[in-house]
């Protein structure tokens, strides 16, 4: 038996709290047009967020998008001294997009060279490694009793979890050794309080089958009251492994959040799941792994590489290159991308394993 450590990150994290400013500040960008372009970097700290990056797209307005920050903060929950909606001080150097980049993209080429890659086994039933699905199935729970049952009044935004799975002699998963959730909370809540309200939360979304051993550690330093950017600093695309596999899987570098679907860092991401998911459950493979790269302006990828089951599989990087439209362009329009999906749909808990996602669906 060994083991095998993931985590996940809540809404309120500091770098979740960037992203998802990003994407909706993208989103209004965008405007449902395919022909704009966003490319939104966010950092936040104490009572101040800061917007870089570039656009090209004529809805452009500093108070309009003063506004959606403000909305975002708001809608998270943060209302407190070192970061409130109200309070903080927004600093805008968004600016519009490189003509050379323009160059490139204008007719769907790629936004950047890059390599990205998608991943599925047989762990779950939407086919991710278990540990990362539950960890953000807790986080997620732990969010909507926070903001929907009045028990749990006193925890904020700020949380992570961290679950370490026991893995048998064949590679398969067996329970989990050690729950780790850390949540910020009001100074009046007790640390036995804290407990009760995060051990509730995991039994609502974790099969019990998984709990009968497992070590549950919860704040372990005894107390997260200063949290979110009051606490730490946050920055956009700074939790990709997060987004993805949670460490199971290669990751090619490139973040997600804030970006128009031309740039592959996203949206060859996405294709390259949907490959990855739609291969185990149709083939009946234990795992698959895709590797995508594509090279800035250029339209079809410079490469695509499939393994399942740890062996390079030929027919299969055959097939997938003879049927499956792998430009931005058939991407974005396969996916609906920035048009019927919107970029905020996709930030929180995983970009990967929510069956209401089209890179989700099983139709290869």
């Amino acid at each position: 038996m060994y083991q095998i450590t993931t985590e996940s990150v809540s809404e309120g994290h500091p770098d979740k709290v960037a992203d998802l400013i990003s994407d909706r500040v993208a989103d209004f960008l965008i405007n449902k047009d395919l022909n704009n372009r966003a490319a939104i970097e966010t950092l936040v700290t104490t009572n101040m967020v800061t917007l870089a990056g570039e656009y090209k797209s004529d809805c452009f307005s500093k108070s309009k998008i003063e506004k959606i920050v403000r909305d975002v903060i708001q809608d998270i929950g943060y209302e407190q001294e070192g970061f409130h909606w109200q309070n903080v001080k927004i600093y805008n150097e968004l600016h519009g997009q490189s003509p050379d980049i323009a160059l490139g993209t204008d007719d769907f080429g790629a936004g950047d060279q890059g390599i990205m890659f998608g991943y599925a086994c047989q762990e779950s039933p939407e086919h991710m490694p278990l540990g990362t699905f539950y960890a953000h199935k807790i986080l997620k729970q732990l969010a909507d009793n926070r903001k929907n049952n009045p028990s749990f009044e006193g925890i904020l935004p700020d949380s992570k979890c961290q679950i370490t799975v026991n893995n048998g002699v064949k590679n398969q998963p067996i329970d989990f050794a050690t729950v780790l959730v850390s949540t910020q909370h009001t100074d009046a809540l007790t640390q036995s309080k804290i407990e009760d309200l995060v051990k509730e939360t995991v039994y609502e979304v974790v099969p019990e089958e998984y709990l009968s051993d497992t070590v549950f550690k919860i704040n372990p330093t005894g107390r997260f009251v200063i949290g979110g950017p009051d606490g730490d600093t946050g920055l956009t695309g700074r939790k990709i492994v997060v987004d993805t596999y949670g460490g199971y899987a290669p990751h090619g570098g490139g973040a997600f959040s804030g970006k128009d679907g031309t740039k592959v860092d996203r949206s060859g991401a996405y294709m390259a799941r949907w490959i990855a998911k739609n291969i185990v459950e149709q083939k009946g493979y234990k795992e698959c792994q895709v590797q995508l790269s594509y090279i800035i302006g250029q339209k079809e990828p410079e490469s695509l590489v499939i393994f399942t089951d740890g062996k390079i599989n030929y027919k299969l990087i055959d097939f997938v290159n003879s049927t499956v439209d792998l430009t931005p362009k058939g991407i974005l329009e396969k996916f609906e991308l920035g048009s019927r999906i919107k970029f905020t749909e996709t930030t929180n808990y995983g970009h990967f394993g929510r069956i209401e996602l089209p890179w989700e669906y099983i139709n290869l």
